[in-house]
């Protein structure tokens, strides 16, 4: 791909990414997503125009080339939501060069993005959260690990982390207090309470793990003793949803929603719930709430003698 398009394009795509990891502490999988998007809109574009795209084409994109973009994509079969993320990331690109190449980037910015349905978290009730806890423990022959994936995943649903967060931990976080500090998406730091459910399946783990924990070393360990991998902690709830009969929905982020769905059917104040689960707008919290109705709603029909 990088072959298609000039030097100048390509160096202000990484100048671009350097500053989105620098400014806005873009994790690495976003400034991956951000480089393909970016580069799959400028080779379109090349092919579009049957040109190379240095810099002064690219600030001479179109309205009729952006409808073209988007044709293309849905020619390619990409969703509506795929769609409109390629489209946020090119956006992005083209604030940053209009601003650094002095041009007007009205026809970029204002290019509309396919509507598509949000998906509401699909939330685990108590019971199936408490059961995955248990029945992921005994995916292992190994104590400790069993025990180790137990814990991960007991933070995620006792404290509303993300899996990247749970295995950014490190040994200087144990032990732990009432209160983990947190660096979520974006750099943002947020303050969680570690219930003491959680603290012990840690605990518990750290006494069976084969290493010793190390200050700045992960405090969740691969079998080697290396950081542990993300993909092992969803194959091992896979497998457990699987004996238990649990959707294909009940993945390790199930378990965070569920975190929140259940504080929000039980009082939560929803202001408190974003802090809680570091999300940088309210809106995003607030398709919790629509959860929460969906629930009211099936209990109201099961139980309302005037339901139906």
């Amino acid at each position: 791909m990088t072959l298609m398009i000039s030097p100048a394009a390509r160096d202000a795509l990484e100048n671009w990414l350097a500053s989105a990891r620098a400014l806005k502490g873009a994790a690495e999988n976003t400034i991956t997503a951000y480089r393909a998007d970016v580069l799959e809109f400028i080779v379109f574009l090349t092919a579009h125009h049957a040109e190379p795209q240095g810099l002064k084409p690219l600030a001479r994109v179109t309205t009729p080339d952006m409808r073209a973009f988007m044709a293309h994509l849905r020619g390619q079969g990409a969703a509506p939501r795929s769609m409109a993320r390629k489209l946020s990331a090119v956006k992005s690109f083209y604030r940053w060069l209009a601003e650094r190449e002095g041009f007007e980037p009205t026809a970029v910015i204002m290019a509309r993005a396919p509507k598509f349905q949000k998906k509401l978290p699909r939330p685990l009730d108590e019971s199936a959260a408490r059961a995955m806890i248990e029945t992921v423990e005994m995916q292992s022959a190994d104590s400790w690990i069993g025990a180790r994936d137990a814990a991960v995943v007991t933070l995620l649903y006792g404290c509303g982390l993300r899996i990247s967060e749970a295995l950014g931990l490190r040994g200087r976080d144990w032990p732990m207090g009432e209160s983990l500090r947190i660096t979520g998406k974006g750099g943002k730091e947020r303050i969680v309470p570690v219930l003491p459910v959680a603290r012990d399946a840690v605990g518990i783990y750290l006494q069976l793990c084969p290493f010793e924990p190390e200050p700045e070393a992960p405090l969740f360990r691969g079998a080697r003793g290396g950081a542990l991998n993300p993909r092992l902690i969803q194959k091992v709830t896979e497998k457990a949803r699987l004996q238990l009969g649990l959707p294909a929905t009940a993945t390790p982020h199930a378990m965070r929603h569920s975190f929140a769905t259940h504080l929000l059917a039980a009082g939560g104040d929803l202001r408190a719930i974003q802090e809680l689960l570091g999300h940088a707008s309210l809106s995003t919290t607030q398709a919790y709430t629509a959860v929460d109705e969906v629930h009211l709603m099936k209990v109201y029909e099961a139980t309302h003698p005037k339901a139906g």
